[in-house]
């Protein structure tokens, strides 16, 4: 038997006492504004230097605390300090957002990575909900209009491949705009957002979803086709189960069951052939055909991974009451929490080796920030509690 409720306290408690208050504590730069997120094992900052899609996203978290959990004025401040920063160093002044910036705000990476955008989109969003500020309402409809002009080239004149060759597009974008478009749905049009919708639901759940393999593949060609090259025969489990969620999400919204039955069936395909049967936890990478992938890095076990998957099974319980979904929560809400969570400091681990021993032992860097750990905390504390008034 499971008691819900003490797993939706023990979430809530993790959220709530152990990792937001080291975001508080160590995060946030006080002489020149913004967050450092380049942070070791104890909270000490080892760089300076700040990544923008990580400054968003602890502005979007912080926000969507104070909109969903609690009017705390601190959390609202720490957003608000994260935000000027964004709004002032951030951007070129046509909201193209850099991809990083040294510590006073000055650019170093060129705007090329499209989720610099969307993370800004999502942030001013969420705060503006917050503030009820129409500056920063504002500045994440124009940000969003930028995301939706670059959707079909996203790196621009930043892209290195050669043109023609082999044209191919990435799942990660329309698989964020399923969830930005509902972050940001009451800032848009509404046929903007029923249009934007549809076509990330095609393009997730038809377009990249191979019906042979039955799993999501990270990249397709330009007109859908499936493409026999490294690229082409990546998997991402971790990708493709965190869109399974937000689809999840978008299907409860639509009233669309079978939608949500998919989206089940594909979290626990996944899920199936992506488990580590020989070590537990969940690869990074894998190959399509089983062959050797070309990420060296593939067999790592990732905090991000591991988090999204229990949000997404927990989903899939609430939603239908797939009994596979609790087994599978069983098994990896043991093996994230046994391995992922620092029993000595706060905040989580983010990169183990396939044994499961820690690799890392920073809290953040330059991709692991303010974001997964406390979200997936978040979504997992507030299912449970569904789950358990049922």
């Amino acid at each position: 038997m499971v008691d819900f409720s003490a797993l939706a306290e023990q979430y809530k408690s993790e959220l709530l006492n152990n990792v937001i208050p080291f975001w508080e504590r160590f995060s946030l730069d006080k002489e020149q504004g913004g967050y450092f997120t380049c942070l070791n094992r104890d909270g000490e900052v080892f760089d300076k230097d700040k990544f923008i899609w990580l400054q968003a996203r602890q502005v979007w978290l912080f926000s969507m605390l104070y909109n969903k959990v609690e009017k705390k004025e601190q959390w609202l401040n720490v957003a608000q300090h994260g935000a000027d920063f964004l709004r002032k160093h951030g951007h070129d002044g046509n909201f193209n957002w850099y991809f990083s910036v040294d510590q006073s705000g000055a650019p170093l990476v060129q705007p090329y990575n499209i989720f610099s955008n969307t993370f800004a989109a999502m942030a001013f969003g969420q705060l503006s909900i917050a503030t009820g500020n129409g500056d920063q309402a504002e500045i994440a409809k124009k940000t969003f209009e930028q995301v939706i002009q670059r959707k079909d080239n996203p790196k621009g004149i930043y892209n290195k491949l050669y043109p023609g060759t082999r044209n191919l597009k990435n799942f990660a974008l329309p698989m964020i705009l399923c969830n930005l478009s509902l972050e940001i749905e009451s800032l848009l049009p509404e046929e903007l957002v029923s249009e934007t919708i549809e076509t990330v639901i095609n393009e997730v759940m038809d377009v990249f979803y191979s019906e042979e393999h039955k799993l999501i593949l990270e990249n397709v060609t330009s007109d859908g086709a499936f493409s026999d090259t490294f690229d082409g025969r990546l998997l991402n489990p971790g990708h493709a189960i965190e869109a399974m969620w937000f689809i999840m999400d978008l299907g409860l919204r639509l009233d669309r069951p079978e939608l949500i039955n998919k989206a089940v069936d594909i979290t626990l395909d996944t899920l199936e052939y992506g488990w580590d049967k020989q070590h537990g936890g969940i690869f990074y990478f894998m190959d399509i055909k089983g062959n050797p992938p070309q990420q060296l890095e593939w067999d790592q076990k990732l905090w991000w991974v591991h988090l999204e998957t229990l949000i997404s099974l927990l989903k899939g319980y609430q939603l239908t009451g797939n009994e596979k979904c609790l087994e599978w929560f069983k098994k990896v809400h043991e093996y994230t929490w046994s391995h992922f969570k620092d029993q000595e400091h706060g905040e989580w681990y983010g990169y183990l080796n396939r044994q499961g021993e820690v690799l890392l032992p920073l809290k953040g860097g330059k991709w692991k920030g303010c974001f997964h750990v406390p979200r997936g905390l978040y979504q997992c504390w507030q299912t449970l509690e569904e789950i358990a008034k049922k």
